[in-house]
This record gives structure tokens, sequence and C-alpha cells, in this order.
């Protein structure tokens, strides 16, 4: 074990045991407390986790799309926050992050290797290359940090305040890389007031989620906060590949994670001390060869889900840690001086049979041995991301009506990977080598005024600078012809972002508001030098969007947003992957549009009810008449796209991948008061994604099914906080194909399976 591994571990254990300590000290009867703080800069408030809505009926939100504390009802901006106890039950059941798919409007999250590699889509842009250097339009600020890589934004989710999801572009105060939007993640703080929680669930295929974390004053103004989090399953899917070098179980993990925060406070000057690291040994997504029926989106005859058969190693590891210092100064009568400096850095090894195995039958009978014969039994690398931001950032009081934000950011990246192959041994055949540069900086400066007391206008505008650099050096036998390494590519870039809104009271309970808003993706670069492909690059993305609706909170008992948006995406940068080949480049596109519809609905009509729904229709195309990419390989897929002279697939009016037109979702919480403040509970949930295509063309075996996804927990809860409980998720069992790789033998992977367990669960 590596010393940095070792320091994660202890780390975890560490936590542990602090937050089993203050747990024993408080069941000496102490009276229970929510857990968490005020909410300082960054967080959303809601009802702390595990804990049900106000008693009285629902709570205000406040969120920080703006940076700056406010109602979810008066920020224009549609916004969705998932905190408390709804947040606890969707993540209940040792799943990462792309739990969150499909559980507010517009949002989908998936990962072709698995626990290390979410990649998220706001009303259908997104990005589905798999290359560790790709740029994804979707921005992930955890704790207040805007994290580049994919494999840095898997950090897993505890002891969170709340999650917020931004949706359209938010290029101005939270900067490049946001023209689809924001997933904001922000931990509970440490306070003033000492609080704990602990909790532990044990379920099918011994899965297991332990949570630990306790909080509160140390001293002379310091208080801390200590979290902790270990996740486990095991191996669930059987390998029949009779190889020498398969592993016998597939899809089990050991996920540490912990984080330690130290805060001071002295009249105007506040500090936060964050540092947190992870450690995971799994195995990535299995690929599965002949997934689906040819000329269908049916699996194939006599599939079962819980057999695989890999030929190849199948292995991955990821050590992460990273920190961030928060300062914050407040100048009387001016405003307050913010500082954010952070870095972060991970090492991922992930090996793996990407042809999807050696056998596998087709309906109608098989095609004997179905690897590819282009890749050897198994491919990988590892990846090393190294991250260092600092923002500084001014935001005055109001100022006689008027209040102004002005601030500097500087990103720096190394992003360091290896591509390893292996033919039916442990000894690599190739070792191409990568080493990208990536810098941006920016300046912006937004404000807000309100020339009436119904009406509040804003606007922001954002200037950035990008550079990137990219070595390619190594050897491999299956170097394109004709290519010699090593070799380097650049590009360079700028963008001005801009956004303007008002929002109008047409009651103290009601309000309307439009807004107009630019982001940008920058230039980008697509390094592969194998199976005929060379390096490319790409323009940047720029996004203009306009969007307008009405947020409501009538009383303490029904809250609802409603929002119509239309935008448009110039040079949609696209990685065209697949064909017999499986060659890959960038491409931009002249441009994609979307519009939709998304609406939330939270009500409690009555105290032991309450009710959540929201959902959203987004219809997107490309439009692009010159554009065509391969289609897959050896003909063994059904395209639907008309295909040009050169045999290329048309993909002009496709919709995006990874874009399904429909998304609903839906949770009821009831509860049966009992003596002495006890009460019996249910809560249920459900999510429903409609169909998505999985690549830029479409064909039959590439048309994701649409899935329901249904949820419950049902327990007993006492009044000084401790609870018991039973959960299922995924309880209808529907498997689907949720992606693809685009080989010539039809190669998949599919959603979790049922989950059955039991929680405990002790909040102070």
């Amino acid at each position: 074990m590596s010393r940095r591994r070792s320091i994660t571990r202890n780390l975890v254990w560490a936590g542990t045991a602090l937050g089993s300590l203050a747990l024993a000290l408080a069941a000496g009867g102490a009276e229970a407390q929510a857990i968490g703080a005020a909410p300082a800069d960054g967080q959303a408030t809601a009802a702390p986790a595990g804990q049900p809505a106000h008693e009285d009926g629902l709570s205000e939100i406040v969120v920080t799309a703006s940076r700056r504390e406010e109602s979810a009802k008066d920020v224009p901006v549609a916004v969705a926050v998932i905190a408390g106890e709804k947040l606890d039950v969707l993540n209940s059941s040792g799943l990462d992050v792309r739990f969150l798919a499909a559980r507010v409007p517009s949002l989908q999250v998936e990962s072709s290797f698995g626990r290390t590699f979410p990649r998220f889509y706001i009303r259908g842009l997104g990005n589905t290359d798999f290359d560790p250097n790709a740029a994804q339009p979707v921005s992930v600020v955890y704790d207040d940090v805007a994290l580049e890589s994919p494999m840095l934004k898997s950090f897993p989710v505890f002891d969170l305040q709340s999650v917020q999801v931004l949706r359209g572009p938010q290029g101005t105060l939270f900067g490049r890389n946001t023209p689809a939007g924001v997933v904001k993640l922000d931990s509970v703080r440490p306070s003033e007031t000492p609080s704990a929680y602990a909790s532990l669930s044990v379920a099918t295929y011994n899965t297991v989620n332990a949570e630990a974390a306790a909080g509160g004053p140390i001293g002379g103004g310091f208080s801390y906060r200590v979290s902790t989090l270990l996740q486990r399953r095991d191996d669930w899917v059987r390998n029949s590949s009779t190889s020498p070098l398969a592993s016998p179980g597939l899809e089990g993990y050991l996920d540490y994670a912990g984080r330690v925060q130290i805060a001071y406070s002295g009249g105007d000057f506040n500090a936060l001390a964050n540092v947190h690291g992870r450690e995971l040994e799994g195995s990535p997504r299995i690929f599965r060869a002949g997934l689906s029926q040819r000329g269908s989106n049916r699996f194939t005859l006599g599939f079962d889900k819980d057999v695989a058969a890999l030929d190849g190693i199948t292995d991955q590891s990821l050590t992460q840690w990273g920190a961030n210092l928060h300062l914050d100064y407040h100048l009387a009568g001016l405003g307050t001086l913010y500082s954010i400096t952070a870095y972060e850095r991970a090492t991922v090894n992930s090996v793996g049979d990407i042809d999807g195995g050696d056998r596998y039958p087709f309906s109608g009978g098989t095609i004997g041995q179905l690897n590819v014969g282009l890749f050897p039994s198994n491919t990988g690398g590892r990846t090393k991301p190294r991250e260092f931001s600092q923002e500084v950032r001014f935001a005055t009081d109001d100022l006689g009506g008027v209040r102004l934000q002005a601030g500097g950011y500087y990103f720096r990246q190394r992003l360091n990977y290896d591509e390893y192959a292996f033919s039916d041994s442990t000894v690599s055949t190739q070792d191409i080598r990568h080493r990208n540069r990536n810098e941006n900086y920016g300046i912006f400066a937004s404000a807000e005024y309100k020339p009436v007391n119904d009406l509040t206008v804003r606007g922001g505008v954002r200037y950035s600078h990008d550079k990137r650099r990219d070595l390619v050096e190594g050897f491999s036998p299956g170097l394109t012809p004709g290519l010699r390494l090593p070799v380097t590519t650049r590009v360079t870039g700028d963008n001005v972002s801009w956004d303007a809104s008002a929002t109008y009271a047409l009651t103290d309970a009601v309000n309307v508001y439009g807004r107009f808003a630019t982001g940008y993706l920058g230039p980008a670069i697509q390094d592969r030098v194998t199976f005929g492909s060379l390096p490319t690059t790409a323009a940047k993305q720029t996004t203009i969007s306009g969007e307008g609706g009405i947020k409501a909170q009538l009383s303490r008992v029904f809250r609802f947003d409603l929002t119509g948006y239309w935008n448009r995406t110039k040079d949609l940068q696209l990685t065209a992957v697949g064909g017999a080949t499986n060659s890959a480049r960038l491409l931009n596109a002249d441009k994609a549009i979307g519009y939709g519809v998304e609406a939330e609905i939270e009500a409690r009509p009555m105290p032991n009810l309450t009710f959540t729904a929201s959902g959203s229709y987004n219809f997107t195309e490309i439009r692009d008449g010159d554009i065509a990419v391969a289609p897959c390989g050896s003909g063994l897929c059904t395209v639907r796209d008309p295909l040009n002279a050169a045999g290329l697939a048309v993909i002009d009016g496709n919709d995006l991948p990874q874009a399904p037109r429909w998304i609903a979702n839906a949770t009821a919480r009831y509860a049966i008061p009992l003596a002495n403040g006890d009460q019996l509970f249910a809560y249920g949930d459900v999510a429903y994604r409609g169909k998505i295509n999985y690549f830029l063309y479409e064909a039959a075996e590439f048309r994701g099914r649409a899935s329901t996804e249904l949820g419950l927990k049902i327990g007993y809860k006492t009044a000084d906080n401790l609870e018991l409980s039973v959960f299922g998720r995924n309880l209808l069992n529907q498997i689907r194909s949720i992606s693809a790789i685009d080989f010539n033998n039809l190669t998949g992977m599919i959603n979790e399976p049922r989950i059955i367990g039991g929680m405990i669960r002790f909040t102070y």
C-alpha cells in the first residue's frame, strides 16, 4: 500500500472513530439538534440530512446560484436543490454520483468507466467522449472548487448540505465549461453548535454503506467537522471466461473517503480549511459483447445480467486527495473580499476487456469468436490529473439598491496519462504517453439593481483565455501508419460571456423572470494515435440561451417552478468514434438547437405528508448538412441515417447523444405519529428517463429504451433521532442498456440491479 493510500484510509478510520465518540457523548440525553451550521457563502439550505421538512410546512430553500445567499424564488436561474432526507434516501445503497440522473429536470449522468468517470448532461448538452482530456460543458463545483477532470468529479457524495443543479449557461460567475450548467455540491460545514451522525446500511450483494460525521467548537473561534464514508459491494457478476487472465467475479468495489474541515471566525474575518481524500479498489464497467439483438434494442436471447465472459485483465483503482482554503474579510460599509485556493490530484489505474468478451450468442445463433481482432485482449492505463485554482472575488454590500461583484480566476491543470495494451499476457505491448497542459484565466464582474421595489435587474460579463498543449510520445504496434512520435498539438482561444436578467414580483409569493445568457467550451484537442486516429482539434463552442419562468411559494404548503427555454450552440464540439477501425476525430458541427419546458412542485398538504414532483421535455437537434461520421464496423448494426458516397452516416437532424426528451420523477413521504414523539414513516420515489441515443448516428441497436426506477424506504424513528429502516432501490429490477461502445460486436453496458437492505442511523 502506498503512503498516500495509507493517509486516505487512516483519515477515514480516524473520522469514523471521532464520529462514534461524539455520538457516545451525545447519547447521554442531550437534546437532538440539526446537523450543520448556518450556511456560509456557497451553500444552500433545506431540512438537515435525514430529517423531514419543517414541521409546520415547507422550509424556505436558499441557494447561491448568484454566488450570494438568496431565496430560490428570487434567483433568475432555473435551479433545483436536492437536500435533507431526499438526498439521504436517493443515496442510500452504496451508489456513486450517478444516482443524480433524472432526479431533477433535464439532468442525465452516465459513465463507461464505472465509479471513476461520470459524464453529466443538462438540457441535452454534454460530451460522450471517454478520453481523460475530454472537456465537459457541465461544470461540477464541489465546495466552491470547479473540477476539470471527470475523474476528480467522481468524488463521493456524503455529509452534504445540498446538491444544486443550475440549468443553462453560467459563464459569468462560474466561468468556462458551463454552457450547459453547473452541478454544485456543498459539504456540511463546521459550526459552533455540536452535531454528529452515524449510519450503517447492509444490503443485497453484501453492499455496505457506512457514514459518520462529527463537528463542533474547538475554542478560540475555531470549529471542526470530520466526515467519513465507506462503501463496498461483493462481485455480483460471474465471469464465465476460462482465460487465465480473467477475474472470476466482477462489479465489486471497496470505496473509502474522508474529509476534515477546520474553520475560524473572528470578527470580520473567516477562514475554512478543507482536506479530503479517497481510495477505491474495484473493477471498471463491464462491456458486454453482443448485448443487443441485431436490428433491435432488445437484449440478446439468453442474456443474463449476472454473467459475463471477459477474457482479459479487469481491474481499477483510484487514489485521490485535495485541499482548499477559503478566506473572507468584511470591509464595513463596503463589502466582502473572498479568496478560494484549491489543489486536487488523483491517480487512476484502469484496465478492462474493451472488446466485451470472447463469446456471446446473438438472436438466432452465435457468431463464434467475437474478439474484434483489431484489439488486444484488453487495454487501459494510468491517469494522473493535477489541478490548481485560485479565485479572488469582491462582493459589495447593498449600496442604495445596487450590489456589485467582481473578481479574477486562474486555473492550471497537468494531466498525464499512459495507454497500455495487453495481448494474452500481463505484459503491455504498448506505452503511449500523453502529457497535457491546460491553463485558463478570467476576469468577471456583475451588477444587480432594483429600480423599483418589485423589479430586480441583473447583468454580468466575463473574459476568459484558454491555452492547451498536448505532447504524445511512446510506442505501439497499432500506431497509425505514417505517424511518428513524439507529436505536439496546441490550441488557444478566448471568449467574452455575458448574462442579463430581470425578476418581477407579481406578489409576495409569486415571481416571474426572464434571462439571456451565454457560455462557452474552450478549444479542444483529441490526441489518439492508434487504429487510424491522428491528433485533431476543435474550435471553441459557444452557447446562447434565453429562458423565462415563474416561481412561487404559496404559504408553507405549496411551491412550484415553471421554466421554458431555448438555446443554440454554435461550433458544437463532437467526437466521432467508431467505424471499422475504431478511429476517433474531433469535429465542429455548425450548430445544435434545443428547447424545452421544466417544472418542479413541492407540496405539504398536511403535517405528515410531503410530496415532490418534477419533469422536463427537452428537444435537441444537430443542424449541419455537411457533417457525417463512421457507423459501427462490419455491418452488424442497423443504421437509420442516410449514408453518403463514402459510406458515412449523415447526422443532420439527429438528437444529441444521451439526451432523453422526457425526464420525470416524484417522491412522497408519509408519517404516522406515535407516542412520545416517535413515528413510523414511508418514503417512496420514482424516476423516469425517456429513450436515448448513444452515439451521433442513429442505429436500431444503439437506441436505449426508456427506464423507470422505483425506490422505497420504510422505517421507525424515535424522538431522539434514532432511525431503523428497510429500503429498496430499483425495486422493479428493470435492467436497461444505458450506453455502448462503438465496436463491431454490439458491445454495451447496463444499469444497477435491484438492491434491498436495512439501515440504522443516529443523529445528534
